[in-house]
């Protein structure tokens, strides 16, 4: 086990040493709380504390007892316990008590730990490191809880509040930082490999690239009896990242060797070297189901640079369609491009981006997919393309922009000079009664116009088509500019609407403009 004394050199950064437990100091009113990255299960249980702390201590009372005396001091005392009352309803909610919360058979040493982590709580989210620092010195005595699920969470949380103080702590120094992961690892071989792998995290962050490599190398040689067994899934993640830092560092040897135009022999050699450790690393790791976006990166790279491009198009096709990974819509973006970067086949594109577009019909590569689509020239893929056009701008993060909405404009010339205006009929029938009020009103005027100038002229050629009414349709158009105008500049001219083939489309138009 080990003691208080030893885990206080690992906190150089406080200031007293010595007391049990830092004084008391009077609370200050407190700032705007932040949110700590203190992990998932225990940052949920510091913040549920306020809560369940008011449903443990709040008082309880019986209202429908027959046997109640009522008079002026009862009446009183109800008028003043009436904020109490409406507090009480909070044990109605599946809240769970905390696990440091006090109960009846709370001993001095559960009391003092609770007391001191809700002390370490307010002060994180106060910022004040120096203080918490000293609050967690005293903490420490958790470590000795008899019961071994008590001393896991222990361990857990002085992991998590640690790293974080002295990640934010002002005089924090590397060697602290080293020093108490170092500390943690010994509290308990349940949790050598997820403390060493974040203590490579951390490494990195700092800019000291072969220390975290080294943490990783000696991770990956650690073996404890049957924890071994049980900390696989772990063990894969460190190979998996050993792997990708051999990626980086195959990279930083390809720049430098790319620069020499003598080609240095040993460096090439290394750089090789580097490569068949992360391919080895990176192939395990891809078996399982799961998300690993920077290792395909980092894979199908290296495997393009040495032109194997079959084995690339492989890895991307089993990651973006094999039913064992979840579905990734970046999966499909880096297919895409790759099949781009080859020249492969329109028609190959086309069936990837189509997929990417079920998966997130507001992606940016959808004006990519309906310029693919409009190459085509048939019907069928006139239609497809003017969906992808309708979907995009469904989406409020594409109401300003200035390319969709010119695809929109060309969309429609091109419908009214092959003569399929029914294709156009059809996808506004779905839209009518709510895109009017999401696009084409006088506040929208006003701000397209501040943003862009070309992007209203647009939003009003194609206004004038969708909701156009014959002669009125060109004047309700231009009534969308002229409010937008409080300075006087000068507006486009109704030449300009007619350059942009507003002129014609206000004679076909689809609906009724809806007053703004």
């Amino acid at each position: 086990m080990i003691t208080n004394g030893c885990m206080l050199k690992s906190f150089k950064v406080t200031e007293e040493k010595g007391n049990p437990l830092p004084p008391q100091r009077e609370k200050k009113p407190k700032t705007s709380p932040c949110v700590l990255r203190c992990g998932t299960a225990y940052g949920n249980l510091l913040a549920m504390d306020d809560i369940s702390a008011e449903w443990m201590t709040s008082p309880v009372r019986d209202c429908g007892s027959d046997n109640d005396v009522s008079n002026d001091d009862d009446d009183e005392d109800d008028e003043e316990e009436e904020p109490i009352r409406k507090r009480s309803k909070w044990p109605d909610l599946p809240i769970p008590a905390p696990w440091y919360g006090e109960t009846s058979k709370e001993t001095g040493f559960h009391r003092s730990s609770r007391l001191c982590l809700n002390q370490i709580r307010e002060c994180l989210l106060e910022h004040r490191w120096q203080e918490a620092a000293e609050y967690l010195i005293s903490y420490f005595q958790t470590l000795e809880e008899i019961s071994t699920p008590r001393q896991l969470l222990a361990t857990e949380i002085i992991f998590r509040l640690g790293s974080e103080i002295l990640h934010q702590h002002p005089n924090s120094k590397l060697e602290d930082v080293n020093h108490f992961f170092d500390l943690m690892k010994n509290t308990g071989v349940r949790g050598y490999l997820k403390i060493s792998l974040e203590h490579s995290f951390h490494l990195l962050l700092t800019g000291n690239f072969d220390d975290a490599v080294r943490q990783l190398t000696t991770a990956e040689s650690w073996r404890y009896g049957k924890q071994s067994a049980v900390q696989a899934d772990k063990m894969k993640l460190i190979h998996a990242y050993r792997g990708f830092l051999s990626y980086l560092s195959w990279i930083s040897k390809k720049g430098s060797s790319s620069e020499d135009d003598d080609g240095d022999v040993s460096a090439i050699q290394e750089m090789h070297t580097y490569f068949r450790q992360a391919c080895i690393s990176l192939q395990e790791i891809l078996k399982l189901p799961g998300v690993w976006d920077p290792f395909v990166v980092g894979y199908v790279n290296m495997l393009e640079f040495y032109n194997d491009h079959e084995g690339a198009l492989n890895v991307l096709k089993e990651y973006a369609y094999d039913s064992r990974f979840p579905p990734n819509p970046n999966a499909h973006v880096y297919l895409y491009r790759f099949l781009k970067r080859q020249g492969s086949t329109e028609k190959k594109q086309i069936r990837v981006l189509k997929i990417l577009g079920a998966l997130v019909p507001s992606h940016e590569l959808m004006l990519e997919l309906f310029s693919l689509l409009l190459e085509s020239g048939t019907e069928q893929s006139l239609k497809e393309a003017l969906d992808v056009l309708f979907n995009l701008l469904d989406d409020c993060s594409w109401k300003h922009s200035v390319a969709a909405w010119t695809c929109f404009r060309n969309m429609i010339k091109l419908l009214r000079r092959k003569k399929l205006k029914h294709l156009l009929e059809e996808g506004w029938e779905t839209r009518k009664d709510w895109w009017p009020a999401f696009h084409f009103r006088t506040y929208h005027a006003r701000a397209d116009f501040q943003l862009s100038r070309q992007l209203l002229l647009m939003k009003v050629v194609v206004a004038s088509t969708l909701v156009g009414n014959s002669k009125n349709a060109f004047s309700a158009c231009l009534g969308l500019i002229v409010p937008a105008n409080p300075l006087g500049r000068c507006f486009p001219t109704q030449s300009t609407f007619l350059l942009l083939g507003a002129g014609k489309e206000q004679k076909h138009g689809l609906g009724v403009l809806v007053n703004p």
